[in-house]
């Protein structure tokens, strides 16, 4: 079965290949085919063994002309090992290694069918959303499997300095296959108004997992971002409530950022505060780009009962025609516990260069220190180096 289901995705990417390149030699559709090929290596001072993985992710786009303001757009996404698979895929395969989660799939990224005039576009289908910093609501492209949804999506610009956005979700396609995707009935609302200082956005995502029993996580929020000559700065607000079942809580979220650019660098000073209720519940942002907040070696996927505080820094710059960042990170409680207080700290780093128009080479490392040891967190080094191509 595995061999027929590769070799029908194969034939399933020549045709639509086919197809593509027929119709653009007529028309303005276009064709795009991006390959990621990734090593990654994971090393945790726990039981489990050091993990490291070599996998290639291709993914194929065939997006149509436009007729009467009418397009629609396919695209297939493969995610291959490569021989080196000594790693813990999230889908019970290898239990004994630490986890990378890039698990072995074949998908329909996307299809949908769009009508844009004027200010007025409409998306039906299986899509990406991406919304603001993508803290909320992102694409999770770093993983091989990029997280998109079944949705139907409006946006409309009311005014030159107005957008408004609003998507019903059916259901989450996330980045371990097909096996753990959820069905939902998600809102997510989001304004964003322009100034002369920066953007101001208001937003409302009220979620839900489709699974036959009460559950809810709402959130409201605010936030504003700009930048004035070498000055960035930007500050959010959030309340969020849940419920499932018989178990309430509401909670808060706060973030502040300041940055300053002199030649070549930019400096960074941020604090941001996933609240707790009462240490027993912490704020959630479930469909975030959760490996871009609170360091690289994802310890805090999830957020801790206790809430977390993150303090960070971070200077960037180029160098030999790539760009580099250095970032810290200081982990604690927002509502410290009789045995969780200290949650570690961490140090990322990352350089990355375009060549030859159509590539790009980089290389990631982060390294968390844990903190108390009743905080359930361990000592992890995590390495990546990849190539990836865009046609």
């Amino acid at each position: 079965m595995q061999t027929v289901h590769k070799l029908s995705t194969i034939t399933t990417l020549i045709l639509l290949a086919g197809v593509s390149i027929s119709a653009n030699a007529n028309s303005d559709a276009k064709t795009t085919l991006d390959f990621n090929l990734r090593y990654e290596a994971v090393d945790q001072d726990n039981a489990l063994k050091d993990a490291s993985a070599l996998t290639l992710r291709s993914r194929l786009n065939f997006t149509s002309a436009s007729y009467n303001g009418f397009s629609a757009a396919v695209e297939v996404e493969d995610s291959r090992q490569l021989g080196v698979d000594d790693y813990n895929d999230t889908l019970g395969n290898n239990t004994e290694y630490s986890v990378i989660a890039d698990p072995e799939t074949t998908e329909l990224d996307q299809v949908f069918v769009q009508y844009k005039k004027d200010k007025f576009t409409a998306k039906v289908g299986r899509q990406v959303i991406t919304l603001d910093n993508h803290r909320y609501v992102g694409h999770v492209g770093w993983r091989q499997d990029r997280q998109t949804f079944d949705a139907a999506t409006i946006n409309y610009a009311a005014l030159d300095n107005v957008k408004i956005s609003y998507s019903y979700i059916t259901k989450r396609n996330r980045i371990f296959a097909d096996s753990k995707d959820f069905d939902s009935k998600d809102h997510l609302l989001n304004i964003l108004y322009k100034t002369s200082y920066g953007k101001l956005v208001a937003y409302s995502y009220l979620l839900e997992v489709d699974e036959g029993m009460p559950n809810s996580l709402d959130t409201f929020g605010v936030s504003f971002s700009g930048k004035q000559d070498n000055l960035s700065y930007s500050a959010e607000f959030a309340s969020q409530k849940s419920e499932s079942g018989s178990t309430e809580y509401s909670t808060s979220y706060m973030a502040i950022e300041a940055g300053y650019s002199v030649d070549a660098l930019t400096f960074k000073l941020g604090a941001e505060v996933l609240g707790s209720d009462d240490a027993m519940y912490g704020f959630s942002t479930p469909l975030a780009t959760l490996h871009k907040f609170n360091g690289w070696a994802d310890q805090f996927l999830g957020t801790p009962k206790e809430g977390l505080v993150d303090v960070y820094a971070s200077i960037s710059g180029k160098a030999l025609g790539g760009g580099w960042t250095v970032a810290v990170h200081d982990y604690s409680a927002d509502e410290s516990s009789d045995n969780v207080d200290d949650l570690g700290s961490e140090i990322n780093a990352v350089y990355a260069k375009k060549f030859a128009k159509n590539y790009k080479a980089g290389i990631k490392y982060a390294s968390y220190s844990a903190g108390d040891s009743t905080a359930g967190k361990v000592d992890t080094d995590k390495i990546w180096l990849w190539v990836s191509a865009t046609f």
